[in-house]
């Protein structure tokens, strides 16, 4: 099954820059870094820790280097494309400019064997105004590989409603149209999400909830990109074998399989593959539709 998982070629739809960063790495930018970075119990501690990383990313250069590591991760499971999710808001919220840092990642990327694109994700629990800067920065580098913007960050106090104008705005400057939702909240989380216009759902595990919204999904052939080890280690799904994965693809859900933040849950692509294939039962040619899946709901 690992031959085959290795040699099928992937793609990586819903991995977050800052979140691939491995300690060593963060070591390198700064010695004292704590050893129990990545320990938390639930989603709440996620995101701290998700800050702190962002806060040790000081320079263009180091968001350079991160990127060229994140790739060499990639490329060595045979993924052949990726849309990288950049944290434009946790840039603006520290006080930094994001044209530097896109051209120093945008530049790290231009050499690798990984066909990348890039997503701008505002922080819901930002507000308004910042995300709609952040679809204005995105707008203004979709010449140079930004495809999409998208919300992420708590659902809860950064609710879809919201950011109707943003997307409205974004999509009109032809961007694509992504949110995190339904992750660790209810099946109304996603809809709010599809009311403003995403066009793929982050997570989106609470459709389980939902049978008309399942049939949405299928009908609408809006995908959910899957994330099995983030939903576990976040807390969101309490024992693997409750995770919905196989429920939804049942169902007629589109899916993809993804790694969210493969450094901070430890994990990977090829390993969310097995994973699907170890405790889930997809066959060989399931998890190879899923693999097209990929390719064919890339922005």
């Amino acid at each position: 099954m690992d031959d085959f998982l290795l040699e099928m070629p992937k793609a990586e739809l819903h991995v977050h820059l800052e979140g691939s960063v491995e300690l060593e790495t963060l070591r390198e930018l700064d010695p004292a870094t704590p050893a129990d970075l990545y320990g938390y119990a639930d989603f709440d501690g996620f995101l701290k820790a998700f800050g702190a990383v962002g806060k040790l990313l000081r320079t263009p250069a180091d968001y350079a280097l991160i990127t060229r590591r994140l790739l060499e991760r990639l490329d060595a499971q045979n993924v052949r494309y990726a849309e990288i999710i950049l944290a434009a808001g946790v840039v603006l919220w520290k006080g930094q400019e994001i044209g530097p840092i896109f051209d120093a990642v945008r530049d790290a990327s231009a050499g690798s064997p990984v066909k990348v694109k890039w997503i701008f994700d505002a922080v819901r629990q930002f507000g308004v105004e910042q995300a709609m800067q952040v679809a204005e920065w995105a707008a203004s580098r979709v010449p140079d590989g930004v495809v999409a913007i998208g919300i992420g960050g708590s659902e809860e106090r950064g609710p879809a409603e919201w950011f109707g104008e943003v997307f409205g705005f974004a999509k009109r400057a032809g961007l694509r149209l992504h949110a995190h939702a339904g992750e660790g909240t209810r099946a109304g989380s996603v809809w709010a999400a599809l009311e403003i216009g995403a066009e793929r759902i982050g997570h989106g595990i609470s459709a389980i909830e939902d049978a008309e919204l399942m049939r949405h999904l299928r009908d609408s052939g809006i995908p959910l990109e899957i994330c099995i080890t983030s939903n576990v280690v976040t807390g969101v799904v309490k024992r693997i074998e409750d995770h919905p994965v196989r429920r939804l693809y049942d169902a007629g859900v589109p899916i993809v399989l993804n790694t969210d933040d493969p450094a901070m849950f430890g994990c990977t692509l090829v390993g969310e593959y097995r994973l699907a294939a170890e405790r889930f039962g997809f066959s060989e040619a399931e998890l190879r539709g899923i693999a097209e899946n990929g390719f064919r709901y890339a922005f």
